[in-house]
């Protein structure tokens, strides 16, 4: 299949009640993982290139890697940008082909986020793509904040509203608790703030930073209304584990396609393990 915008598969998570998963890739063994877990669970799914993946495989190898993936299954595919840093990026994405692309302004000002990410929309729905924009930060387990201090870049409910009616975004990912990269501790997420943020804001809600997150606990997100969720770590994990288990156990080997496979089969493993805890199973 071709692939499509974000708001081709969000309008009917959210309308259902389950949410799609995004899932990083960083290259060729990942992108068919995602793919292959996809098409096994008859799921949509959003597959995303981060700051590190484009740096790392280059945006035509990205493109034209989803795009083979894309053709091979029968579900709906989303290619995403994840968190764009400049208009310049965003419009070499959408340029080589991207169906949906993320504008990260949330370390600029309230006003000056929105100026930002109204300029990305505009562009971008032109051309059909969707855009995904971020209010509030969402560290990395790097910061070393108390919660007090934490709680001051969580998103405010009254400006996620007004944020997405002056941007018009496809979708918004808040900030309620949860990091990027391995948690030091248990991630505690403030339920009562996204509660909030859904009943007034009227655009799909993204949670970042998911691996690490407790199962129940993201059931109880995607029951308050969360309809994208990022996962990154929770793969490389999987993938790099699996490495590291096959190469003592078969020390003479020098075949990288021999040492990928198991890491392609660990990373599809845990991929269809989320899929199935976001509830799009069955949804494609």
């Amino acid at each position: 299949m071709p692939l499509v915008p974000l708001n081709e598969i969000l309008s009917k998570a959210e309308g259902e009640g389950y949410a799609v998963g995004a899932f990083n890739c960083n290259n060729m063994e990942i992108v068919q993982a995602i793919a292959r877990a996809a098409d096994e669970e008859s799921s949509p799914v959003i597959i995303q290139a981060s700051q590190g993946a484009i740096r790392y495989a280059g945006l035509q190898y990205i493109v034209a890697l989803v795009n083979q993936a894309a053709a091979g299954v029968p579900v709906p595919v989303v290619l995403h940008l994840d968190h764009g840093t400049s208009f310049e990026q965003v419009i070499q994405c959408i340029r080589y082909g991207f169906s949906s692309v993320m504008i990260d302004g949330s370390q600029h000002p309230l006003e000056e986020n929105i100026k930002l990410t109204k300029k990305v929309v505009e562009i971008a729905h032109a051309v059909g793509v969707t855009v995904e924009g971020e209010l509030g930060r969402i560290g990395g387990t790097e910061d070393d904040i108390s919660v007090s201090e934490a709680e001051a870049f969580f998103t405010d409910p009254e400006e996620a509203k007004y944020f997405a009616e002056e941007t018009g975004v496809d979708a918004l990912a808040v900030s309620i608790g949860t990091a990027h990269g391995r948690y030091k501790g248990v991630p505690r997420l403030d339920f009562e703030r996204l509660r909030k943020i859904k009943q007034i804001t009227p655009c799909p809600i993204v949670l970042h930073g998911s691996s690490g997150v407790a199962d129940e606990d993201i059931k109880k997100a995607v029951s308050l209304g969360v309809s994208k969720i990022n996962i990154d770590t929770n793969i490389r994990e999987a993938f790099t584990e699996a490495i590291r288990e096959y190469l003592p156990a078969h020390p003479d080997e020098i075949d990288p396609r021999n040492v990928l496979k198991p890491a392609r089969e660990a990373a599809t493993a845990i991929i269809r393990e989320k899929i199935r805890l976001f509830g799009s199973s069955n949804k494609a």
